[in-house]
């Protein structure tokens, strides 16, 4: 039970800091809960493409999509964070003034495939 404890802990705070990052930045996002909901469930696990998933097969959250197009798990989203290219990872244009030269997608709705905290809901 500690160590069930201990990963829900683990993946929270992931999920924290990306729904942290998208507010802060005021980047729409839409939460799909995938606790409660088993089509978000399933979606998820059927668009995390195969060599992202683990060995196990089963993708834990936080995961990232615009729209269709998967962005990746919280790993890349920090790298992307680090290397200050998080526009591009999530397929969005940067901001005005922001110095970064990318390639984008067209803006669309990210989606970010959590875990709700059933008390917070």
């Amino acid at each position: 039970i500690e160590e069930k404890m201990y990963i829900s802990t683990y993946i929270k705070k992931k999920q924290q800091e990306v729904v942290g990052f998208l507010e802060a930045n005021k980047i729409d996002f839409q939460q799909m809960d995938i606790a409660g909901d088993e089509d978000n469930r399933k979606w998820m696990r059927e668009n995390v493409p195969g060599e992202k998933k683990p060995q196990n097969g089963i993708p834990l959250p936080p995961q990232i999509f615009n729209e269709e197009r998967y962005c990746g798990d919280f790993e890349s989203f920090f790298s992307a964070k680090e290397e200050n290219i998080i526009y591009s990872f999530l397929g969005l244009a940067p901001p005005p003034g922001t110095k970064v030269c990318t390639a984008v997608l067209p803006l669309g709705v990210i989606y970010l495939i959590l875990i709700r905290d059933k008390d917070k809901q």
